[in-house]
């Protein structure tokens, strides 16, 4: 396909984007910013959470992923159910009975001002690194089949794009990524079912003939059972559980959208249908990418080093210029979807939580410049890291991902859990320092698991940090002041 014509689609998606940008922010202030008002419809949240959810991770790397590991992913998406239920009954009531903007403010009312900055400040480690994956996946596609022909260098991809979604949600914040965030799912559900067709248009036997050929297939295997494979279907069904608690539940990001709903009755009801929905979505995903690597096989395409690069190299050269349309409109709104509301979450994020705004004697306008600053800040930030991961690695980056999620979001699931579910107090000032040592903790028994006792952990570390982080906060435990 054309440069020229990938890059027209491109800037043609853009524009859709900044009218939807301006037409929602007409009348924003800083509440809209934040939590859209709380007048956000649950039925337009839901739908726009499925984009969020899956967004450039799974429309690329989650086929890429099925080459090595089959479809074992799905072990993880239904314990997600389950993790979904969790945030709906507990948590989701807990920030509204509070009235919420940020939802780190539950550890400054639970415990005190240093927990409140630690938990907040491994939110926006792991936001900052975690949306920069999930940016590089799909930014990184662009620059190989468009930029690279054009030799424009990759920073200067990267920071283009950041500056575009910069601009349209500089003004209109959680309120305008509600309705973007419906434009977005709806391309990329367009583009993952218009995939699957045009690979099973040419297959032998259509649709009918791929079904069968990935059935019988060792790509579609679902259960693995080895105890100390690090993809046994049990460990990775409860690290689902928990990836959904600490990635959704304690996420601003993912919160925020849940946050801006009228009511908690509206929002329970956008998280139960949003996880319902995400199970057949990715299963679709999966059988994408089992098809890609059998059409792959039997057309002798060459896998790339880089498994997550093999759905762009199919969709643009073997499957014709409408496939690849096609491809590039989902790809392009599985980017905008995996960077608008992280830039936004961690706007509110800092400014609310380590800037402590509102509590600021200043004026609106005052106000509203310093968190425009603070949001081009974030995307300079996010530009840098992007352009780092980008020359350190090489692989899957759903793999990545979920690694990093389990050492950062560890600290937090032990200090909401403990919050939650015990009475007793924590000494304060060695919050950040069990923090900081729980990670290290799992880090080590990762490895020495694996050396001695062959036992390989795999996504389970953040529930081996959590727990880490809980048995220490209970040993430096306290009673509760009334």
């Amino acid at each position: 396909m054309d440069a020229r014509f990938i890059l027209i689609i491109f800037l043609l998606y853009t524009a859709i984007l900044f009218i939807a940008g301006w037409l929602t922010s007409r009348k924003s202030n800083e509440e809209s910013y934040y939590i859209g008002n709380r007048a956000s419809k649950w039925f337009v949240v839901a739908y726009g959470m499925i984009g969020a959810s899956l967004s450039g991770v799974t429309f690329i790397s989650v086929p890429g992923w099925v080459g090595e590991r089959s479809f074992s992913y799905m072990a993880v998406v239904l314990g997600y159910l389950l993790g979904y239920a969790v945030i709906a009954n507990i948590l989701l009531p807990l920030y509204y009975r509070l009235k919420l903007t940020s939802i780190y403010t539950y550890l400054d009312q639970r415990y005190g001002k240093i927990s409140y900055k630690t938990g907040a400040s491994f939110f926006l480690l792991s936001r900052y690194i975690g949306a920069s994956f999930r940016m590089f996946l799909v930014i990184n596609v662009l620059q190989v089949f468009v930029f690279d022909r054009w030799d424009v260098p990759f920073w200067i991809t990267v920071a283009g794009f950041l500056m575009l979604i910069m601009l349209y949600t500089l003004k209109g914040g959680i309120k305008t990524i509600v309705w973007t965030d419906m434009l977005q799912t709806t391309f990329m559900l367009v583009a993952l079912g218009l995939s699957i067709y045009y690979i099973a248009d040419i297959w032998d036997g259509g649709f009918s003939g791929l079904l069968q050929e990935v059935k019988t297939s060792s790509l579609s295997k679902m259960f693995f059972w080895d105890p100390k494979s690090a993809y046994h279907f049990v460990k990775l069904f409860i690290s689902g559980i928990f990836i959904t608690i600490v990635m959704t539940g304690l996420d601003q990001d993912m919160m925020q959208k849940n946050l801006s709903c009228r009511n908690l009755k509206e929002a329970k009801r956008n998280m139960y249908w949003m996880s319902f929905m995400l199970v057949p979505v990715n299963l679709l995903f999966l059988f994408l990418g089992a098809a890609l690597f059998l059409f792959a096989a039997k057309y002798n395409i060459s896998i790339p080093e880089r498994t997550d690069n093999l759905f762009p190299l199919i969709a643009f050269s073997h499957l014709g210029i409408t496939a690849g349309i096609v491809f590039l409109i989902g790809l392009i709104a599985a980017a905008y979807s995996s960077a608008d509301s992280a830039l936004t979450a961690l706007t509110t994020s800092f400014s609310i939580d380590i800037l402590e705004i509102k509590k600021k004697n200043w004026s609106d306008q005052k106000k509203s410049r310093v968190r425009m600053l603070i949001h081009i800040g974030s995307a300079i930030l996010l530009t840098t890291i992007i352009i780092i991961f980008r020359a350190n690695s090489k692989e899957s980056v759903i793999q990545k991902l979920f690694e990093f999620a389990g050492y950062t979001y560890g600290p937090l699931l032990g200090l909401y859990s403990f919050g939650l579910f015990t009475k007793l107090n924590t000494r304060e000032k060695l919050v950040p320092v069990i923090a900081i040592i729980a990670p290290v903790l799992s880090y080590f028994t990762t490895i020495y698991s694996k050396k001695w006792y062959d036992w390989e952990i795999g996504f389970e570390v953040l529930i081996i940090n959590g727990a880490f982080t809980f048995l220490m906060l209970l040993l430096c435990s306290v009673k509760m002041k009334k």
